[in-house]
């Protein structure tokens, strides 16, 4: 596992090399060894010093590994440089989270997308295969050796596949565009869970909807969006989507290839970013987030909450830090996802949010008229009653839409 620290990083190098470690644990790399090596001048034909490189390769002798994992991209020719003089397999950190992706894509649709980024990604990396490991596991062939088949075919053929992907792609996007207007004509609103990968996304959508999605200690643990009917206090359903994390330097060819799945958090009508506030990086990883949500072109006016997740892992002086912090601050709410602490606020903070253009209405009722007081109570917040006649007087804060279609009701 190497670092090449180019300076001007903002994030923790022993962090990044934990993170980078964790991807690799994340599809079954037994890691042997971390270093950490500043690069001054990057090297076009090895990223790396020569004495750098030599060193590496005693590292690699002495521990006997068949796999260098580079916490950075590599062009082909650096990729192939460095196997020739580290005799070992090398991959770099889009290589890497393509492999992860390959193998938990669960969906016909993700393992679209991936197959696509790792056609892209693969490209310009037709120069050679390797022979020389024994294989290691399926996925894509990052980390294949003999009897695992190699991209031998021609540009040519890769361009056509890549075709084909991509209209089947665009067949998944018009039908997910489909289910989206039939929501949005509805209308319930979506609410959108987005953040970092492992910053507890998952635990905290299970919480709110009653779940099972995967939700573990892992690094893209979620990458098949999830979509769930909520209830909340003044409104009548909304839709829970819990995401793909997002990572620092995510290759260019996934978010291109994920765009039809992000299109949930392009439409939403709120964002709830999830973050980790016990990481060290967490600043870091926020800026991450935000730089990909401009970047697959979410509107920077959506309404957005943080929830500070991971409150349980703090101690007490930095939980009256953040807790001081959000007190005066309107849209952060810290929470720990695994425990409940703080989701009920959250919950409010919601729809309080969602519900933020409500206007406040007197409707009279017969008071045998179950059904439109029931209305009321599902489709908006009824703040009190009147009467116990045969009119009742309800006072109640709803939309002005579901205030149309009430009166238009039959």
């Amino acid at each position: 596992m190497v670092l090449p620290d180019q300076g001007g990083a903002s994030r923790d190098a022993e962090a990044r090399l934990e993170e980078t470690a964790g991807l690799a644990a994340a599809i079954g790399v037994e890691v042997t060894d971390k270093v950490a090596l500043r690069v001054r001048q990057p090297r076009p034909a090895t990223l790396i010093g020569t004495g750098q490189l030599e060193q590496l390769a005693v590292h690699v002798q002495q521990d006997e590994a068949q796999l260098v994992v580079f916490d950075a991209s590599l062009t082909p020719v650096q990729q192939r440089n460095l196997e020739t003089g580290l005799k070992a397999k090398v991959i770099d950190r889009t290589g890497l989270i393509l492999e992860i992706f390959g193998e938990r894509a669960a969906t016909a649709e993700g393992r679209l997308q991936v197959e696509l980024a790792h056609l892209d990604y693969q490209q310009g990396r037709l120069v050679r295969s390797w022979t020389h490991l024994e294989r290691q596991r399926g996925g894509f062939g990052f980390l294949g050796g003999p009897g695992e088949t190699q991209i031998e075919a021609d540009r040519r053929l890769i361009r056509d596949r890549m075709a084909k992907l991509r209209r089947e792609l665009e067949g998944v996007s018009r039908t997910r565009g489909l289910h989206r207007d039939r929501r949005q004509r509805a209308p319930w609103p979506v609410v959108a869970l987005v953040g970092y990968t492992n910053a507890g996304k998952s635990t905290l959508f299970n919480r709110l909807t009653g779940a099972d999605v995967m939700a573990e200690d892992l690094l893209f643990a979620t990458l098949d969006p999830t979509l769930r009917q909520v209830s909340l206090p003044g409104v009548d359903k909304a839709i829970l989507s819990d995401t793909v994390g997002f990572v620092s330097d995510l290759p260019t060819q996934l978010v291109a290839a994920f765009k039809a799945t992000l299109e949930e958090v392009v439409s939403a009508d709120l964002l709830i970013h999830v973050r980790d506030l016990a990481h060290p990086d967490t600043e870091a990883q926020r800026a991450d987030v935000e730089a990909v949500l401009a970047e697959i072109g979410v509107d920077e006016g959506t309404p957005r909450i943080e929830a500070w997740n991971k409150l349980d892992l703090l101690d007490a002086d930095a939980r009256a830090s953040l807790e001081a912090e959000s007190a005066r601050r309107g849209d952060v709410v810290p929470i720990s996802a695994l425990t409940g602490e703080g989701v009920d606020a959250l919950i409010g903070r919601v729809s309080a949010t969602l519900t933020e253009g409500h206007r406040r209405y007197a409707i009279d009722l017969a008071a045998a008229d179950g059904a439109g007081a029931a209305w009321l109570h599902a489709h908006g917040e009824v703040l009190g009653r009147e009467g116990d006649g045969e009119t009742v007087r309800y006072d109640v804060r709803l939309s002005p839409e579901d205030h149309e279609r009430f009166l238009a009701r039959d």
